[in-house]
């Protein structure tokens, strides 16, 4: 039952072959069997969830139910769920529970989806392994000893272990794709705007996006159908016509262009990574795309240019988190001063306060304009990159991650070498654009991904590339053997 997709699953249960009721057990079941090796959920909603499943059955008796209706779901603990704690895996948030709910989970509600729990990330989304989680590191499901990527490594382990069919993740600097890539999934991360981020707790506000993480680009275009959409709660929501992601994914690949970025095969590349990548590339021609080297030359900008812009943007959100407004507030302050540094020496997590630290440092007076200025001056030349790379072609392609997933501990002490897990997806998120990461082979046992880049609002031409790919391979399939 696990391995079905959420099209096979929305069969059943329309069938009446099984019920809503049923089939959230049975992923409960998992949850209790599997999570304790795993890590992947802060917290399992048994309760809440059988209720919404009785709801979703009776819908089916009534005739009324839709595509998802009764099938379950998570939600990565950074989107507020109403009446359930939503921590953003921090200390800082541990007694938190949100009194609304997000955009996000209001429209997968309406769809009828069932909500299993909400699954562990990096603190404040803040990592690239989901080490920095205030519940411990989530282990990734096809070698325990390694981690899953971060931010959204949860989501991930749960996703590729079948502890739920489907469910969302935040992309800030490539935290959909990465654990997608490192745990053998379809993450999405879409055009800016295209997702409303109302209830999704801001890290770096101009860069952060909600995705989808599925087991196949299908399963992830019935998701963005029920995503996506305007709403005027979000200012930085773009009030554009959804299309039906599902309605073209049999396209036809025939004179596709695909762009490969000299910058993404050079050093720091694992050899496998790259003969993974280049395997599937030609599976594409063989599809009737064309290939076309191409050059992004201000692609070494993104990592500096990340760190600049994220924390920055970080240190002014996360102020609010200070034990009188929002967050954990510490014991017997002495003076109000008092109250704030403990308040916040005590919540935040050491990741999230080296980056507050540094945002705070590159927007203080006699500093802004040498390097935040500067960052948004090199973020404007990194998108103007892609969109001169667009003339000439559909879509671009490349590793999602450097390498396989480390292990546990391996790059903790080293800030730097984590933060270059994400180098080839940053610069997507600095541009606002979509891109995707999905299956594409194995290294050594452990997951590989391949990453497409696509212009703004283009997220139906990349999972159409994605689902003809996956028609022609079986690399989305797999499943790792202690959770098949």
């Amino acid at each position: 039952m696990q391995n079905k997709t959420l099209t096979e699953l929305s069969e059943l249960l329309h069938k009446g072959e099984t019920t809503s009721v049923e089939l959230t057990r049975h992923f409960l079941d998992r949850i209790n069997t599997h999570n304790t090796q795993l890590n992947a959920f802060i917290s399992v909603c048994e309760v809440s969830a059988l209720a919404q499943a009785a709801a979703a059955d009776k819908q089916f008796e009534n005739k009324t139910a839709g595509k998802l209706t009764g099938i379950p779901m998570a939600h990565k603990d950074i989107f507020c769920t109403k009446g359930v704690r939503t921590s953003c895996a921090s200390k800082m948030l541990d007694r938190f529970v949100a009194p609304y709910d997000a955009t996000v989970v209001e429209k997968i509600a309406a769809s009828g989806m069932v909500m299993l729990g909400k699954t562990n990330m990096d603190e404040f989304a803040m990592g690239s392994s989901n080490e920095t989680s205030f519940y411990g590191p989530v282990k990734n499901p096809w070698d325990t000893d390694r981690v899953p990527g971060g931010s959204s490594g949860g989501s991930a382990a749960a996703v590729a272990a079948r502890l739920t069919p489907i469910a969302t993740g935040t992309d800030t600097g490539g935290s959909i794709r990465q654990p997608s890539s490192l745990c053998n999934l379809t993450g999405l991360k879409p055009t800016y705007g295209r997702i409303s981020r109302y209830g999704m707790i801001a890290f770096a506000s101009s860069l952060d996006q909600a995705g989808p993480m599925a087991a196949n680009a299908e399963d992830a275009a019935l998701m963005m159908n029920v995503m996506s959409g305007f709403d005027e709660r979000d200012s930085t929501s773009v009030d554009r016509e959804v299309p039906d992601y599902t309605a073209t994914l049999n396209n036809s690949l025939e004179g596709l262009r695909i762009g490969l970025p000299k910058e993404f095969f050079g050093e720091g590349l694992d050899p496998q990574v790259a003969a993974n990548v280049e395997t599937a590339i030609r599976a594409f021609e063989k599809l009737g795309a064309s290939i076309k080297q191409i050059s992004l030359p201000n692609s070494h900008l993104a990592v500096s240019t990340y760190y600049v812009v994220a924390p920055a943007e970080c240190s002014s959100n996360l102020s609010r988190m200070d034990g009188v407004r929002f967050g954990h507030r510490a014991e017997n302050p002495t003076d109000l001063l008092d109250l704030y540094q403990r308040s916040r020496s005590e919540g935040f997590g050491a990741e999230v306060k080296r980056r507050i630290m540094i945002g705070t440092y590159v927007l203080s007076a006699g500093y802004y304009d040498a390097y935040y200025l500067k960052a948004q001056q090199c973020r404007r030349l990194i998108s103007n990159d892609f969109q001169r790379a667009f003339q000439e072609v559909d879509v671009i392609m490349g590793p999602t991650a450097p390498t396989t997933a480390f292990r546990l501990g391996e790059k903790t002490n080293d800030p730097v070498a984590m933060y270059l897990a994400d180098i080839y997806t940053i610069s997507t998120n600095l541009a606002g654009l979509p891109g995707m990461s999905i299956p594409a082979g194995f290294a050594e046992g452990l997951p590989t991904g391949l990453q497409i880049i696509g212009n703004y609002f283009d997220e139906a031409r990349l999972l159409n590339i994605a689902h003809r790919y996956q028609q022609v391979t079986d690399w989305h399939k797999q499943i790792p053997r202690a959770f098949a």
